[in-house]
């Protein structure tokens, strides 16, 4: 049993539930919602995203992981708002969502890059692995708050010098706290071997680390070389489909984790969305949480869970995705 900081406290890991292992509140650029979208009332947003999250509950999820980290908007007031009004543990994340640079308060900062933060003997010589430690050991932004796992990605790009700074620093923060590792990958370009590659090299415990999007391909051969080295994939996209992902189907999505449960890698399996409430991908007037109709926090209570079970997919193999898989994630 672990310790699990969520944003209204701290539960024992035995106590998570249900788990979504990859939603979003909101992903919103700050700086461009205060000066250009005057749609996103912060009062609205709030009772939104409250509305969605009782649904959520009451269709029988107890716990979203929210890796919404630098990059993609966290603002854990906000977060914290919604939470206190719903009975969902969410846990939020810390880390840098970004698919080739580092942001720019870390360009110029650190190891060889003209402004060296003065290290004490044994410390990371990296200090962006300052602010990952700090967000899961003290607070976020100077709350209590603390992050529970950490994010990085791996696009299209590939091993950039700077994802692979990130990535090698996502490590170090691991092994400093015994945190977990969520990576963004793309899975049409296998970037989550890389992701791994470099995770192990710096010695992180594979089967702590879920690598994001697994459940984007057909490629069974890929997903088995990365269950295979322990990782647990993020079949993590119900709802998403269409031309967007190439034409990819929630039946697709049903088949590839149906061929995957009969090979017996039911315990290397969670289930998500990749949702969020508010994102401001979208101009104003357009659906504000949606890639298309049926895209909602409800689609895997809703529909994937009994389509896994109608394919003879076993009640006992559904709750290893939901309960045990998320559970075993966060134990050390």
């Amino acid at each position: 049993m672990t310790a699990v900081s969520t944003l209204t406290g701290t539960i024992d890991s035995s106590a998570l539930g249900r788990v979504l292992v990859h939603e979003h509140l909101f992903v919103l650029n700050e700086e461009y919602r205060y000066n250009y979208r005057p749609d996103f009332v912060e009062e609205d947003m709030i009772e939104t995203a409250v509305e969605q999250l009782a649904e959520l509950k009451a269709a029988g999820i107890d716990t979203i992981m929210d890796p919404t980290v630098l990059g993609l908007g966290r603002f854990i007031h906000r977060m914290k708002a919604v939470a206190d009004r719903v009975e969902l543990n969410i846990i939020p994340a810390t880390g840098i969502y970004t698919y080739r640079d580092v942001p720019f308060p870390f360009t110029y900062v650190g190891p060889g890059l003209g402004y060296d933060v003065d290290r004490a003997p044994g410390q990371p010589a990296d200090f962006m692995v300052d602010h990952f430690v700090n967000d899961l050991t003290v607070g976020i932004a100077g709350t209590d708050i603390r992050a529970s796992f950490l994010k990085c990605a791996i696009d299209t790009h590939g091993l950039t010098p700077d994802i692979e700074r990130i990535l090698r620093a996502v490590a170090q923060a691991h092994l400093a706290t015994g945190a977990p590792v969520t990576v963004h990958t793309d899975s049409h370009s296998r970037s989550g071997l890389l992701a791994q590659d470099v995770l192990e090299a710096e010695g992180v415990d594979l089967p702590r680390v879920i690598i994001g999007h697994s459940g984007d391909t057909k490629d069974v051969d890929y997903l088995r070389a990365v269950a295979d080295r322990g990782s647990i994939l993020g079949m993590d996209r119900f709802g998403h489909g269409g031309e967007e992902f190439g034409g990819f189907t929630f039946g697709d999505r049903i088949n590839t984790i149906v061929a995957l449960v009969e090979e017996g890698y039911s315990d290397r399996i969670t289930l998500s969305h990749d949702n969020f409430v508010f994102a401001d991908f979208y101009p104003p007037g357009e659906p504000r949480n949606r890639l298309e109709k049926d895209l909602t926090f409800l689609v895997v209570s809703q529909q994937a869970v009994p389509a896994l079970l109608d394919r003879g997919v076993t009640q006992a193999q559904v709750d290893e995705m939901l309960i045990h898989n998320p559970r075993r994630y966060f134990e050390r």
